[in-house]
């Protein structure tokens, strides 16, 4: 056994060597980089497996890969300028009204929109120069190129991003890169009215066209006049480092108030090398917990929490494939400390669940993620970008909490990619405290995404998206708050009350989305249907027995041309039956289409499995 670890780790060895010897060599060497590693691993079953968990045979796949890369991917031809000099970078950012970055000819005719450009305040060109991965006076990297594309394409002030190649005259060596950005419009207002309250809500994404997002949120309670506020601002790069600080306050309408800062590098690029954060928040909030018969009362609480983490990722091989360059092994480490000053008392939470802790972890992983580009899935008509690839990642720490120390474990597998059926992601993890040779708090999670390929139905477009989740948890606390619920943004919107929880769930989301053609004034209509069904279980109840809750949903999402990511929704929700509400209800607005998320294939700060 133990030859069998030290020639897993000699494995990881050559191959980080081959990767040092081989940065500076050309393209044709990472052929016979490849070949050296898929020798090495036929020399035992462990390297043999290692090889398998990274690397599908060319042989074995070459025709799949070549009809799905044909069929999904958008491919960018920098093939004549690769490796050339960047002599210039020319950067032009448009106003989000009469433009198009594909067409030069393209200009705002219109009242309104020569009118809503002149309101409009243009990213600044520095701040995209800060998004970029290359500069001047280095060879074009067509990878780096493509990467910058998508991190400009995921800001959320930009609409539509080309970077492309320029020839230079009489120039062999020497080329100028065009970027061309086209704004969305940034200032974003919204609001709600009840018979209850309501609230009004402004988002402005490109504050002065610096990238900076301010967030203000004002509600009000019309039965007593109470009003609540909340304020965000977010600094989403800080000159070309892709640090990103947060700032937010929160005072609600029950008087809860959160106070946080974060300031965080991620590996947003799977060319990032190094990464952290930290989190510092205060809280005060309070809740209603159980007492031993069920007789609810109001806790009140109050802690601090400081988070810290860092990280380095290791490019394991050589050569210039895409395959090879997006592949790395990732070190994490992190550390949380949680203060209570104000908790509730033994009656209310007798395992001590809402306690002071420290959390130590670190996590260990190799992980390839690279894009495709799509249209017609959460927007219309515009480029998003799909992550597919693998983890495979073990995490493990100790927690000091009330007085006691017990080690941590947890492991977390990922793979998406796109099949001749469609799109499929899955994710997989699982972790358990340990305390005197006993598991305790332990969780599985399972997760899955998946859309089919684009459908045509006459000249509308269609696709099916279907998203379960499963979450088992064993050995946990004995306290309501220590359970799995389908409450909201947990599971199916309108199931809200604590006392529906369990220590395991199941639900699934399915969803008919179609993209009708044609616009009105800008406006894009998709309707939709929804079906979302759940189910709860503990070691009392059976997990499939007759209790399964259910929502029906038939809307439309609307889109804007200008407004890329906000999207408006009108929709009808059918609820057969909810406990302690009633039966045969029906409810407007109740789902929300930003449900049905997409995968990630990165390793970030160490985290315990989530457990909600």
């Amino acid at each position: 056994m133990k030859f069998k670890y030290l020639s897993f780790f000699l494995f990881l060895l050559f191959t980080c060597q081959i990767s040092q010897a081989q940065e500076k060599n050309s393209g044709n060497d990472s052929v016979t980089v490849y070949k050296n590693i898929e020798k090495l691993s036929k020399k035992n079953k462990l390297n043999k497996f290692v090889y398998r968990l990274l690397f599908k045979s060319k042989r074995s796949s070459a025709a799949a890969k070549k009809n799905s890369r044909k069929r999904f991917f958008i491919k960018k031809s920098f093939d004549r300028s690769e490796g050339k000099i960047i002599r210039d970078i020319r950067i032009e950012t448009l106003d989000p009204f009469g433009y198009a970055v594909d067409n030069y000819k393209d200009q705002p005719e219109k009242g309104f929109e020569k009118f809503g450009n002149a309101l409009h305040m243009k990213t600044k060109n520095w701040t995209i120069r800060n998004l970029l991965l290359f500069k001047k006076n280095e060879p074009l990297d067509s990878l780096v190129a493509k990467e910058s594309e998508r991190l400009i394409r995921k800001q959320r002030y930009v609409r539509s991003v080309i970077i492309k190649p320029i020839e230079i005259p009489n120039s062999k060596d020497s080329v100028d890169i065009s970027v061309r950005v086209l704004d969305s419009w940034s200032l974003i207002p919204t609001g709600a009215v009840s018979s209850s309250k309501g609230n009004f809500d402004l988002t402005e994404r490109n504050f002065v066209g610096l990238g900076h997002e301010i967030e203000n949120n004002f509600s009000r309670r019309f039965d007593d006049g109470k009003k609540a506020y909340e304020a965000r601002y977010t600094i989403n790069n800080i000159k070309n480092t892709y640090i990103k600080t947060t700032f937010a306050y929160e005072n609600d309408l029950y008087d809860n108030v959160t106070r946080s800062a974060r300031i965080e590098r991620q590996f947003f690029s799977p060319l990032t090398r190094l990464a952290g954060g930290a989190y510092y928040e205060n809280r005060f909030y309070v809740d209603s917990l159980p007492d031993a018969t069920g007789t609810f009362a109001n806790q009140t609480f109050k802690l601090q929490t400081q988070q810290y983490w860092f990280g380095h990722s290791f490019k394991i091989f050589g050569g210039k494939s895409e395959d090879f360059r997006t592949t790395n092994l990732v070190t994490t480490f992190g550390y949380k400390n949680v203060a209570y000053s104000k908790k509730p008392t033994l009656q209310y939470d007798p395992s001590k669940f809402f306690a002071s802790e420290k959390l130590y972890l670190a996590t260990i992983g190799l992980n390839t993620q690279k894009f495709a580009e799509e249209k017609y899935l959460f927007n219309f008509g515009i480029i998003e970008d799909v992550p597919y690839g693998q983890v495979y990642a073990i995490t493990g720490g100790f927690q000091d909490k009330n007085n006691n120390q017990r080690a941590y474990f947890s492991g977390r597998f990922a793979y998406g990619h796109y099949f001749n059926f469609g799109y499929l992601g899955t994710n997989i993890e699982w972790g358990s405290f340990n305390k005197n040779g006993h598991s305790e708090e332990t969780t599985l999670r399972i997760e899955a995404n998946y859309f089919t390929n684009l459908l045509s139905l006459g000249s509308w477009k269609i696709r099916q998206f279907i998203k379960p989740t499963l979450v088992l948890g064993n050995h946990r606390a004995s306290i309501i708050k220590d359970r799995v619920t389908i409450s909201n943004e947990n599971g199916i919107s309108g199931f809200d009350n604590p006392l529906l929880n369990g220590t395991k769930k199941l639900f699934a989301s399915f969803q008919t989305q179609t993209y009708l053609p044609g616009n009105w004034h800008g406006f894009h209509f998709s309707p939709f249907f929804n079906m979302t069904l759940g189910l709860l279980g503990d070691d009392t109840n059976r997990f499939f027995n007759d209790k399964v809750y259910s929502i029906f949903s038939l809307g439309a999402l609307i889109n804007n041309d200008y407004l890329v990511f906000n999207s408006f929704q009108i929709s009808f929700s059918f609820y057969p039956s909810i406990p302690y509400q009633g039966s045969n209800l029906f409810k407007t607005n109740t789902f929300k289409n930003n449900d049905l998320s997409l995968p990630d294939f990165q390793i970030g700060e160490p985290t315990i499995v989530p457990y909600n």
